[in-house]
């Protein structure tokens, strides 16, 4: 069926849909970046992973990203092509499978590269090894994502490297974003070259890590694309990679869900979707960070009738009248999940109509982590994964889930 994608009033259950429209647009700009700037840019599974839409990515783009043997299988039997691999931490009983799904294979310390460098070049052949290396500098604000963070398990620091590498190690992975901007991976390189420039002549790739948030409507592509060009002049022998994962599905599509209750408890209004935060928007609440709503704005801070805040009333009984125009109403809500955690909600929004039972709510841009994220805590039944073409408008059921993926997982 052809959908509305304002208001997606054809869906009537919980989903996740992706626009193929705006995924191109974002893969058409990073083919450019990667074009102009001479660099590979990979996509990283941990921010994506709808293997049913790889055909779209290998019309743009040629390898992948993974940190795990399940990751590292969908590189290579979904995507067509071994994985860029690192993993904090890998063990005896799945280095052998990884390596040979790998075509780059990064290990954490130098430690695991003494342990397994050369049974995976026993295994994997031509695959090439690097290690993270870690800077010790980050502007990511929250510790949760902030992987140069002190007393990270992360990379190894510069002061523990010996003047001579490895022979069979061919290149530094440095992971230092998270959705940043331009501005911040030229400080951030600034501190790489410092910190580990005098190894760049025994190397043959370094990989930038992601968090290179380059289709943000403010992000400053001209700006990144001078840096990378500018770091290849100076290191020309080396290849430079990227592997971003927000970046190819940022604002892509939105998780569309429905009304099913609406409650009121000292005056707080809540309306229960079927869709909940802690399993299908997790990072709201471990970010945390505030979901954009379709049509209502956000009150941050707000703490119920009588705060004062955005001049709503002592008293309201979740409508509202702005004292600066009262013949303009509004209705505050807090959205609420459908799990049995207590902490499983956000608020408050206000909207400009009472809600209805069965009406849409729709949370934007939940294409990235989200979908990979997502979990079947409570058994809660888990939206569907759909696309809208760009060609038709036609909306095509990617994956629907029922209770009985929940009951197989605890099999």
């Amino acid at each position: 069926m052809k959908v509305n994608t304002n208001t997606f009033a054809e869906i009537g259950v919980p989903m996740y849909v992706l626009e193929e429209k705006r995924l191109r647009r974002n893969l058409a700009l990073i083919k450019s970046v990667a074009d102009r700037a001479g660099v590979e840019i990979i996509l990283a599974f941990k921010a994506y992973a709808l293997w049913k839409t790889f055909s779209i990515f290998r019309e743009y783009i040629s390898s992948t990203t993974a940190s795990s043997l399940g990751e590292a299988l969908m590189a290579r039997d979904k995507f067509g092509r071994r994985a860029h691999t690192y993993s904090p931490a890998y063990t005896d009983y799945e280095i052998d499978e990884i390596a040979r799904c790998s075509s780059h294979l990064t290990f954490n310390s130098l430690s695991q590269y003494d342990r397994y460098h050369e049974r995976v070049k026993s295994v994997g052949g031509d695959v090439s090894l690097g290690l993270r290396v870690n800077p010790e500098y980050s502007e990511v604000g929250t510790d949760l994502y902030n992987p140069c963070a002190p007393g990270t398990r992360f990379g190894v620091t510069a002061d523990m490297l010996p003047e001579q590498l490895p022979a069979e190690l061919d290149g530094f992975h440095c992971h230092c974003h998270c959705e940043s901007g331009s501005d911040v991976f030229e400080r951030t390189l600034a501190h790489i070259e410092d910190k580990f420039a005098r190894w760049f002549g025994q190397l043959k790739w370094i990989n930038f890590g992601g968090g290179h948030l380059m289709t943000r409507a403010d992000y400053d592509v001209e700006r990144l694309i001078g840096l990378l060009q500018a770091f290849r002049s100076r290191y020309p022998h080396l290849k430079v990679i990227l592997e971003p994962g927000s970046a190819f599905a940022w604002q892509t599509g939105p998780l569309v869900s429905q009304v099913v209750d609406v409650v009121e408890n000292r005056g707080i209004k809540t309306a229960i979707l079927n869709v909940s935060f802690t399993c299908h928007m997790p990072d709201c609440l471990e970010m945390p960070y505030w979901p954009r709503v379709r049509g209502a704005e956000t009150l941050e801070g707000y703490n119920g009738p009588g705060d004062g805040m955005e001049n709503v009333q002592d008293g309201c009984d979740g409508r509202a009248d702005d004292v600066a125009d009262a013949d303009t109403p509004y209705f505050i809500y807090r959205l609420g999940g459908n799990s049995c955690l207590s902490g499983d909600f956000m608020g408050s929004w206000k909207f400009d109509h009472e809600l209805q039972i069965g009406e849409n709510v729709v949370f934007e841009d939940m294409m990235h982590y989200t979908t990979v994220k997502t979990n079947m805590f409570n058994g809660i039944s888990h939206p569907a994964i759909g696309m809208v073409h760009e060609a038709t408008g036609e909306l095509e059921l990617l994956r629907d889930f029922s209770s009985k993926d929940y009951l197989e997982r605890m099999d």
